[in-house]
């Protein structure tokens, strides 16, 4: 078995996909997975939460990712039984996934980390954690397109990292655990799409965009700085002005917003939206883990989907 974590985006989406610096943190919650070999002729991955089964060879999305990773690995492996043509046998994947989909947590990169890592084990090839985050990349690029790679990274690796495109993770030292309570708007979106939206944005008005990546960027570093000093108040403020930059690149929504302003009132030190924007999840930093548990129950009253996760305990 493998897993998979899901991620949140602390400070700098989509600055991130043009080479600017984003601070993430891992989840306790994700996907497992298991491999074995197949009794049929197809390589096949099973969502079991979602009931689908898809096979290698058809459009499905999920089949079109496990073609991807298959197709990165070593040729022999696991034997000689199978396919004589690919030189390894057929394989069949099982996932179990404990995150929403389209939400901003980093779910497909926390499947193709688990499917990865399972299928690993089953032709017992080595990786370390961040070679793994880095391989999974072919998986999230089918179901992302241009993906920053942010969230396979953190999805193998977890703790809370300073993630630069082409760049290693940077650990960041927390000297205070990061309570934070995650709120779903019911709205999903896509990756893809809003990544192309941002990018229209950007050829149309470059200088505008580059200007709020900067500005970005710079509430990233100071982000930085707070974590490692624990100034949890200081890291919430950055979190609100990192949200109006946000919401200036047209990425929030009216129920993200009311999230956010609800958490504020009472008593958040400061909340934004997570991952692509234009739907999904927001994130809300409470004073300890007790203060976000007391937020969690407000935000359950206008979210599907709530949970508290303490990033860098």
């Amino acid at each position: 078995m493998a897993f998979g974590r899901g991620k949140v985006i602390l400070l700098g989406e989509h600055g991130v996909v043009y080479g600017h610096p984003a601070l993430a943190a891992g989840l306790g919650v994700g996907v497992h997975a298991t491999a074995r070999v197949s009794e049929s002729d197809d390589d096949v991955i099973v969502a079991r939460p979602w009931g689908v089964t898809a096979r290698v060879g058809s459009d499905e999305p999920l089949a079109l990712g496990l073609q991807a990773i298959l197709e990165g690995m070593p040729s022999g492996v696991a034997g000689s039984a199978g396919s004589a043509a690919e030189g390894r046998p057929r394989v069949h994947v099982e996932v179990d996934v404990e995150l929403p989909g389209g939400a901003g947590l980093g779910c497909s990169a926390a499947i193709g980390v688990a499917v990865t890592g399972a299928l690993d084990a089953l032709f017992a090839i080595e990786r370390t954690a961040e070679e793994r985050g880095d391989y999974s990349l072919r998986w999230e690029r089918v179901f992302h397109g241009n993906p920053s790679g942010v969230d396979n990274a953190m999805a193998a690796v977890g703790g809370v990292a300073l993630f630069r495109r082409g760049q290693p993770l940077q650990s960041v030292r927390v000297k205070k655990p990061l309570p934070l309570v995650i709120a779903h708007s019911g709205e999903s979106s896509s990756t893809k799409e809003i990544v192309a939206m941002v990018a229209r944005q950007r050829d149309e008005e470059t200088q505008r965009v580059d200007e709020a990546f900067g500005a970005i960027a710079a509430l990233v570093n100071d982000a930085k700085l707070a974590v490692e000093a624990g100034d949890l108040k200081g890291l919430g403020q950055l979190l609100d002005l990192n949200q109006m930059l946000l919401a200036g690149l047209m990425l929030s929504t009216e129920k993200i917003e009311e999230l956010c302003r609800v958490a504020r009132e009472e008593g958040a030190l400061g909340a934004k939206l997570t991952g692509a924007g234009a739907g999904g999840c927001m994130i809300a930093l409470a004073k300890d883990e007790a203060d976000a548990e007391r937020l969690r129950e407000a935000l359950a009253k206008r979210s599907p989907l709530t949970l508290v996760a303490m990033a860098g305990a």
